[in-house]
């Protein structure tokens, strides 16, 4: 990490939070209306940021029904014709992955040309059980992906991805960071048991240790569904604040991450100048970084 800025210019996105449905083309449907308003709206827009699970409910005993092949499957390509007929950067959310056998709980993103550029499976799978209140474990179907992921944005720079779950372990973050990112991007569903316990702490303190963007695009809350996301979408700058945020329901937020407050933000408190690396390891020199398609 430098103490100069690794954005390169300012960067302009829409998080899309929605209610997600059983019926995958409705959902695609959806998620077209919604990029279509986005960009009649600000026509500037960057990178669109769908969330966890876009096309199916998060369930772990629909995962399979609703796997697919990537980049061959039907979400896949959706994703891609939509980045190309809009000519925008998409972050496609999270959606089940069928491989080989296995299961992977998968996000992929997409240049303006519809190329699909970066690929990454959640590494770390949400097993809970706190007692009484929420018990969840996507080890009974899923497969937990082996690398950190990050990858170049045309024309902006780098920029690390992770799932949901993935928010809790710093490391992920902390190796983006030493590589250079200027954001952490996590489409996520948490629920409201540790929503309100623990979504925006984590988010402030991903960015704050590493004084680069977070960003969090959740589905929205629907009291209909099984499983309750928490919603609240949100974005938080190098400084540990929390600049744009959605409510529960349906909605779309926008926002602008700044290269200056990032350089700003490092030459007031550089922490990376005053690292103690001899007295623990670097992150940033462990850990294998998924190939870049």
């Amino acid at each position: 990490m430098t103490t100069t800025t690794p954005l390169t210019k300012k960067l302009h996105l829409a998080l899309l939070q929605f209610a997600v449905s059983s019926d995958k083309l409705a959902n695609f449907h959806k998620v077209e209306s919604l990029v279509s308003k986005a960009v009649k709206a600000h026509p500037n827009l960057d990178l669109i940021v769908l969330p966890e699970c876009f096309n199916s409910p998060y369930s772990v005993k629909l995962f399979k029904k609703y796997g697919e092949d990537i980049p061959n499957g039907e979400t896949t390509k959706f994703l891609s014709s939509l980045a190309n007929k809009y000519q925008i950067n998409v972050i496609g959310g999270s959606y089940p992955e069928a491989h080989h056998n296995q299961v992977f709980n998968t996000s992929t993103v997409f240049n303006k040309s519809g190329d699909l550029i970066a690929q990454h499976r959640k590494a770390h799978l949400f097993n809970i059980d706190i007692p009484n209140k929420i018990t969840f474990q996507e080890s009974r179907v899923l497969n937990a992906g082996d690398k950190h992921t990050q990858f170049a944005l045309p024309g902006f720079g780098s920029l690390g991805l992770g799932i949901c779950y993935d928010l809790r372990f710093p490391e992920l973050a902390m190796m983006a960071a030493r590589r250079g990112a200027f954001a952490m991007v996590y489409p996520g569903a948490f629920n409201t048991i540790t929503g309100p316990l623990h979504w925006e702490a984590l988010a402030r303190a991903r960015a704050i240790d590493n004084q680069l963007y977070v960003v969090l695009c959740s589905p929205a809350r629907d009291l209909s569904a099984k499983y309750h996301a928490y919603g609240h979408s949100l974005v938080v700058d190098p400084m540990g604040k929390v600049i744009v945020e959605a409510g529960e329901g349906e909605e779309t937020i926008y926002c602008e991450l700044e290269p200056e407050l990032i350089a700003e933000t490092r030459r007031s408190i550089p922490v990376n100048e005053q690292r103690r690396f001899d007295i623990y390891k670097d992150v940033g020199d462990g850990g294998e970084i998924g190939d870049v398609v």
